[in-house]
Protein backbone atom coordinates (compact mmCIF):
# COMPACT_ATOMS: atom_id res chain seq x y z
CA UNK A 1 0.00 0.00 0.00
CA UNK A 2 1.21 3.39 -1.03
CA UNK A 3 1.19 6.35 1.18
CA UNK A 4 -2.09 7.88 -0.56
CA UNK A 5 -3.62 4.51 -0.33
CA UNK A 6 -2.65 4.59 3.32
CA UNK A 7 -3.86 8.12 3.93
CA UNK A 8 -7.19 7.64 2.17
CA UNK A 9 -8.10 4.34 4.20
CA UNK A 10 -7.34 6.44 7.03
CA UNK A 11 -9.33 8.83 5.93
CA UNK A 12 -11.99 6.58 5.25
CA UNK A 13 -11.94 4.79 8.50
CA UNK A 14 -12.33 8.21 10.29
CA UNK A 15 -15.34 9.37 8.37
CA UNK A 16 -16.78 5.55 8.89
CA UNK A 17 -15.83 6.17 13.00
CA UNK A 18 -17.55 9.53 13.09
CA UNK A 19 -20.80 7.89 11.28
CA UNK A 20 -21.01 5.39 13.68
CA UNK A 21 -20.33 8.30 16.38
CA UNK A 22 -23.50 10.31 15.01
CA UNK A 23 -25.42 7.18 14.59
CA UNK A 24 -24.79 6.00 18.43
CA UNK A 25 -25.30 9.46 19.54
CA UNK A 26 -28.65 9.54 17.63
CA UNK A 27 -29.91 5.98 18.90
CA UNK A 28 -29.09 7.34 22.74
CA UNK A 29 -30.84 10.61 22.07
CA UNK A 30 -33.68 8.74 20.80
CA UNK A 31 -35.32 7.25 24.30
CA UNK A 32 -34.53 10.67 25.99
CA UNK A 33 -36.83 12.12 23.06
CA UNK A 34 -40.44 13.83 24.44
CA UNK A 35 -42.01 11.23 22.22
CA UNK A 36 -40.44 8.69 23.63
CA UNK A 37 -40.55 9.32 27.41
CA UNK A 38 -44.70 9.87 26.91
CA UNK A 39 -45.18 6.16 25.26
CA UNK A 40 -42.50 4.95 28.40
CA UNK A 41 -43.89 6.97 31.27
CA UNK A 42 -47.82 6.68 29.79
CA UNK A 43 -48.07 10.40 30.76
CA UNK A 44 -48.75 13.72 28.49
CA UNK A 45 -47.98 16.83 30.98
CA UNK A 46 -50.11 19.65 29.46
CA UNK A 47 -49.90 23.25 30.51
CA UNK A 48 -53.63 24.25 31.48
CA UNK A 49 -54.63 27.58 32.74
CA UNK A 50 -57.45 28.79 35.34
CA UNK A 51 -60.79 30.70 33.67
CA UNK A 52 -59.19 30.01 29.82
CA UNK A 53 -62.38 29.38 28.81
CA UNK A 54 -63.47 27.71 25.80
CA UNK A 55 -60.09 26.47 26.16
CA UNK A 56 -59.76 25.41 29.95
CA UNK A 57 -62.04 25.14 32.86
CA UNK A 58 -61.06 24.43 36.43
CA UNK A 59 -63.79 23.44 38.70
CA UNK A 60 -62.51 24.51 41.69
CA UNK A 61 -64.80 22.16 43.93
CA UNK A 62 -63.15 19.64 42.57
CA UNK A 63 -60.44 20.94 41.20
CA UNK A 64 -61.29 18.69 37.94
CA UNK A 65 -60.49 20.18 34.61
CA UNK A 66 -62.48 20.52 31.32
CA UNK A 67 -62.74 22.68 28.09
CA UNK A 68 -61.70 22.65 24.44
CA UNK A 69 -57.77 22.00 25.05
CA UNK A 70 -58.48 19.24 27.79
CA UNK A 71 -60.68 17.58 24.90
CA UNK A 72 -58.05 17.74 22.52
CA UNK A 73 -55.12 16.93 24.99
CA UNK A 74 -57.25 13.56 25.95
CA UNK A 75 -57.30 12.73 22.40
CA UNK A 76 -53.97 13.17 21.90
CA UNK A 77 -53.13 11.05 25.00
CA UNK A 78 -55.62 8.12 24.10
CA UNK A 79 -52.88 8.24 20.59
CA UNK A 80 -50.43 7.39 22.17
CA UNK A 81 -51.56 4.98 25.08
CA UNK A 82 -50.93 7.77 27.81
CA UNK A 83 -53.01 10.02 30.27
CA UNK A 84 -53.23 13.64 30.57
CA UNK A 85 -51.48 15.25 33.56
CA UNK A 86 -52.36 18.64 33.92
CA UNK A 87 -49.53 21.59 35.32
CA UNK A 88 -51.16 25.08 36.23
CA UNK A 89 -49.34 28.11 34.16
CA UNK A 90 -50.33 31.14 32.55
CA UNK A 91 -49.94 32.38 29.17
CA UNK A 92 -46.86 34.18 29.70
CA UNK A 93 -45.20 31.30 31.69
CA UNK A 94 -46.11 28.26 29.11
CA UNK A 95 -42.98 28.96 27.05
CA UNK A 96 -40.59 29.12 30.46
CA UNK A 97 -42.65 25.82 31.04
CA UNK A 98 -41.84 24.22 27.63
CA UNK A 99 -38.42 24.96 28.21
CA UNK A 100 -37.67 24.13 31.82
CA UNK A 101 -38.91 20.60 31.16
CA UNK A 102 -42.44 20.79 33.19
CA UNK A 103 -44.59 20.71 30.40
CA UNK A 104 -44.65 18.25 26.81
CA UNK A 105 -47.24 20.40 25.45
CA UNK A 106 -48.84 23.76 25.52
CA UNK A 107 -51.84 24.68 23.52
CA UNK A 108 -52.88 28.16 21.84
CA UNK A 109 -49.35 29.60 21.64
CA UNK A 110 -48.98 31.99 18.65
CA UNK A 111 -45.79 31.02 16.76
CA UNK A 112 -44.10 34.33 16.75
CA UNK A 113 -40.33 34.50 15.70
CA UNK A 114 -39.39 35.06 18.84
CA UNK A 115 -40.62 32.16 20.62
CA UNK A 116 -39.12 30.31 17.62
CA UNK A 117 -35.94 30.48 18.44
CA UNK A 118 -36.32 28.48 21.73
CA UNK A 119 -39.58 26.19 21.15
CA UNK A 120 -40.90 24.35 18.72
CA UNK A 121 -44.79 24.06 17.02
CA UNK A 122 -46.84 22.27 15.92
CA UNK A 123 -49.06 23.32 12.36
CA UNK A 124 -52.16 25.45 13.29
CA UNK A 125 -55.13 24.35 15.22
CA UNK A 126 -56.90 27.38 13.95
CA UNK A 127 -56.66 30.87 13.46
CA UNK A 128 -57.35 34.09 15.96
CA UNK A 129 -58.21 37.41 15.43
CA UNK A 130 -57.69 40.20 17.76
CA UNK A 131 -60.33 42.46 19.66
CA UNK A 132 -60.42 44.69 22.16
CA UNK A 133 -62.48 44.75 25.45
CA UNK A 134 -63.48 48.21 26.53
CA UNK A 135 -64.65 49.68 30.29
CA UNK A 136 -68.04 51.13 30.67
CA UNK A 137 -68.26 54.76 28.74
CA UNK A 138 -65.15 54.31 26.87
CA UNK A 139 -65.78 55.07 23.02
CA UNK A 140 -65.55 51.53 21.11
CA UNK A 141 -62.90 52.38 18.75
CA UNK A 142 -63.37 51.18 15.18
CA UNK A 143 -59.21 51.34 14.41
CA UNK A 144 -56.07 50.57 16.14
CA UNK A 145 -55.42 54.22 15.86
CA UNK A 146 -57.94 55.59 17.85
CA UNK A 147 -56.44 54.20 20.56
CA UNK A 148 -52.96 54.94 20.14
CA UNK A 149 -52.78 57.50 22.32
CA UNK A 150 -50.67 58.48 25.46
CA UNK A 151 -54.24 59.03 27.79
CA UNK A 152 -55.31 55.30 26.34
CA UNK A 153 -54.75 52.89 29.27
CA UNK A 154 -54.57 49.30 27.54
CA UNK A 155 -54.22 46.44 30.02
CA UNK A 156 -52.04 43.31 29.14
CA UNK A 157 -50.69 40.31 30.31
CA UNK A 158 -46.64 40.16 30.32
CA UNK A 159 -45.09 38.33 28.06
CA UNK A 160 -48.25 37.15 26.21
CA UNK A 161 -49.38 38.00 22.03
CA UNK A 162 -52.00 40.46 23.52
CA UNK A 163 -49.16 42.45 24.79
CA UNK A 164 -47.14 42.23 21.60
CA UNK A 165 -50.25 43.40 20.15
CA UNK A 166 -50.73 46.43 21.76
CA UNK A 167 -46.87 47.39 21.96
CA UNK A 168 -46.77 46.95 18.19
CA UNK A 169 -50.44 48.54 16.78
CA UNK A 170 -50.65 50.67 19.65
CA UNK A 171 -46.98 52.63 20.68
CA UNK A 172 -48.24 55.59 21.96
CA UNK A 173 -50.87 54.19 24.21
CA UNK A 174 -49.83 53.76 28.21
CA UNK A 175 -49.67 49.89 28.22
CA UNK A 176 -50.39 48.52 31.66
CA UNK A 177 -48.76 45.05 32.36
CA UNK A 178 -50.23 42.70 34.62
CA UNK A 179 -49.07 39.06 36.14
CA UNK A 180 -51.82 37.58 34.14
CA UNK A 181 -54.98 37.93 32.10
CA UNK A 182 -57.42 37.79 34.83
CA UNK A 183 -55.31 40.98 36.65
CA UNK A 184 -56.02 42.78 33.13
CA UNK A 185 -59.62 42.40 32.90
CA UNK A 186 -59.89 43.34 36.20
CA UNK A 187 -58.41 46.64 35.22
CA UNK A 188 -60.68 47.37 32.92
CA UNK A 189 -63.54 46.14 35.57
CA UNK A 190 -62.56 48.38 38.09
CA UNK A 191 -61.60 51.62 35.56
CA UNK A 192 -58.08 51.53 35.45
CA UNK A 193 -57.62 51.21 32.57
CA UNK A 194 -59.98 52.21 29.20
CA UNK A 195 -59.32 48.27 27.42
CA UNK A 196 -58.21 45.44 27.37
CA UNK A 197 -56.53 43.61 24.45
CA UNK A 198 -57.64 39.90 23.68
CA UNK A 199 -57.78 37.04 21.72
CA UNK A 200 -61.08 36.83 19.84
CA UNK A 201 -62.01 34.01 21.26
CA UNK A 202 -61.07 34.16 24.99
CA UNK A 203 -62.76 37.71 24.82
CA UNK A 204 -66.42 36.38 23.74
CA UNK A 205 -65.66 34.03 26.71
CA UNK A 206 -65.13 36.70 29.14
CA UNK A 207 -67.95 39.26 28.27
CA UNK A 208 -70.54 36.11 28.68
CA UNK A 209 -69.13 35.70 32.21
CA UNK A 210 -68.62 39.41 33.09
CA UNK A 211 -71.55 41.03 30.68
CA UNK A 212 -71.33 44.25 32.65
CA UNK A 213 -67.88 44.93 32.04
CA UNK A 214 -67.67 46.37 28.69
CA UNK A 215 -67.97 45.76 24.96
CA UNK A 216 -66.22 43.62 22.21
CA UNK A 217 -64.59 45.77 19.49
CA UNK A 218 -62.81 44.34 16.78
CA UNK A 219 -60.91 47.31 15.44
CA UNK A 220 -59.41 47.40 11.85
CA UNK A 221 -57.73 46.39 10.32
CA UNK A 222 -58.55 43.07 11.33
CA UNK A 223 -55.18 41.25 13.34
CA UNK A 224 -55.04 37.51 12.59
CA UNK A 225 -52.20 34.73 13.61
CA UNK A 226 -52.68 31.17 14.30
CA UNK A 227 -52.65 29.40 17.05
CA UNK A 228 -50.78 26.03 17.41
CA UNK A 229 -49.31 23.65 20.03
CA UNK A 230 -45.94 24.42 21.36
CA UNK A 231 -43.62 21.69 22.39
CA UNK A 232 -39.50 21.54 23.32
CA UNK A 233 -37.35 22.16 20.09
CA UNK A 234 -35.33 18.95 19.86
CA UNK A 235 -33.90 17.07 17.16
CA UNK A 236 -36.14 14.07 16.95
CA UNK A 237 -39.00 15.60 14.80
CA UNK A 238 -41.47 12.59 14.86
CA UNK A 239 -43.48 13.81 17.95
CA UNK A 240 -43.75 17.38 15.79
CA UNK A 241 -44.85 15.56 12.88
CA UNK A 242 -47.26 13.66 14.92
CA UNK A 243 -48.82 16.55 16.60
CA UNK A 244 -48.72 18.74 13.10
CA UNK A 245 -50.30 15.71 11.05
CA UNK A 246 -53.02 15.62 14.03
CA UNK A 247 -54.00 19.45 13.94
CA UNK A 248 -54.19 18.96 10.28
CA UNK A 249 -56.60 16.24 10.12
CA UNK A 250 -58.88 17.41 13.47
CA UNK A 251 -58.95 20.75 11.68
CA UNK A 252 -59.77 19.38 8.30
CA UNK A 253 -62.29 16.85 9.82
CA UNK A 254 -63.96 19.92 11.90
CA UNK A 255 -63.29 18.28 14.83
CA UNK A 256 -61.35 20.93 16.38
CA UNK A 257 -64.62 23.38 15.76
CA UNK A 258 -66.89 20.29 17.52
CA UNK A 259 -64.40 20.51 20.82
CA UNK A 260 -64.55 24.81 20.63
CA UNK A 261 -68.26 24.62 19.83
CA UNK A 262 -68.47 22.70 23.02
CA UNK A 263 -66.11 24.94 24.94
CA UNK A 264 -68.26 27.64 24.32
CA UNK A 265 -71.46 25.68 25.39
CA UNK A 266 -70.47 24.80 28.93
CA UNK A 267 -70.06 28.53 29.47
CA UNK A 268 -73.57 29.06 27.70
CA UNK A 269 -72.67 30.68 24.63
CA UNK A 270 -74.22 29.21 20.91
CA UNK A 271 -72.53 29.47 17.27
CA UNK A 272 -75.33 32.25 17.07
CA UNK A 273 -73.62 33.93 19.78
CA UNK A 274 -70.22 34.09 18.36
CA UNK A 275 -69.18 36.92 16.04
CA UNK A 276 -68.38 35.72 12.31
CA UNK A 277 -64.39 37.13 12.96
CA UNK A 278 -64.16 34.17 15.50
CA UNK A 279 -62.71 31.69 13.15
CA UNK A 280 -62.21 27.57 14.13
Amino acid sequence: MNRREAFTSVALAGVAMAAGVNLAAAQTAAPGSTLERIKRNGVLRVAVIVGQEPYFHKDLPTGKWSGACIDMANDIAAKLSAKVETVESTWGNQILDLQGDKVDLAFAVNPTPERALVIDFSTPILVHSFTVITRKGFAKPQTWQEINKPEVKVAVDIGSTHEMIARRYCPKATILGFKNRDEAILAVATGRADCNVSLAVLAVSTLKKNPNLGELVIPRPLLTLPTNMGIRAESDRRYKDFLSAWADYNRAMGQTREWMLKGFEAIGLAADDIPPEVQF
